[in-house]
């Protein structure tokens, strides 16, 4: 089977960076989504996904019509739903709470939120769907969840790189029932 090139962007800064905003519909800071700069000109696209959140639908809304291709709003590539803890800052969190969700994300998720392994699944089926030289814009959660499944890393692996805002995560996907791949670029983008 043939590999395909695949790009993912997280968005650009939120009003209220800083926070766990997981599936809170937070508008970005700018209002042009904040990704002018993320994604080189020169990168060969053809099509763009976006989660349907605004922080960012908005850089993909922007990004499609600067290169006329086509946009596809996908809800499976939201960020990781913090159920309790959407909106509040980590040292608003209970620590032992947050200790043990950082261990285990899957047998500890957030009090009302959501298990690792259901964002991994929803990553898993979206990954399913794109195209060769598409670009995805979605968050710091759903890009390391893509990044698992596709490589087989843990979720503390995936935590062990830096995503900011802005940052274009290039891998290369070999499809299939259980789809594989490895990462053959990360470029960051804004400092967080």
């Amino acid at each position: 089977m043939n590999a395909r090139l695949i790009h993912l962007v997280r968005h650009g800064p939120p009003r209220s960076a800083g926070l766990l905003l997981g599936q809170s519909d937070e508008a970005p800071a700018d209002p042009s989504g904040g990704l002018r700069d993320a994604v080189p000109e020169a990168l060969p696209i053809s099509h763009v996904w976006s989660s349907d959140l605004q922080r960012a639908r908005v850089g993909a809304e922007a990004i499609a019509k600067r290169r006329s291709i086509g946009l596809s709003i996908d809800p499976r590539w939201r960020e990781l739903d913090f159920g309790e803890w959407e909106g509040l800052s980590a040292d608003d969190v209970p620590r032992e709470g947050l200790t043990r969700f950082w261990d285990d994300p899957d047998a500890s998720p957030p009090p009302g939120g959501e298990r690792w392994s259901a964002l991994q699944a929803r990553v898993r089926a979206a990954l399913v769907d794109l195209a060769d030289m598409g670009l995805v814009v979605t968050h710091g959660g759903a890009m390391r969840a893509a990044v698992a499944v596709l490589t087989g890393l843990d979720h503390r692996q995936v935590w062990a790189f830096d995503l900011p805002y802005g940052a274009l995560l290039s891998l290369r996907i070999w499809p299939g029932a259980e789809p594989a791949g490895q990462i053959i670029g990360l470029r960051a983008g804004h400092p967080s």
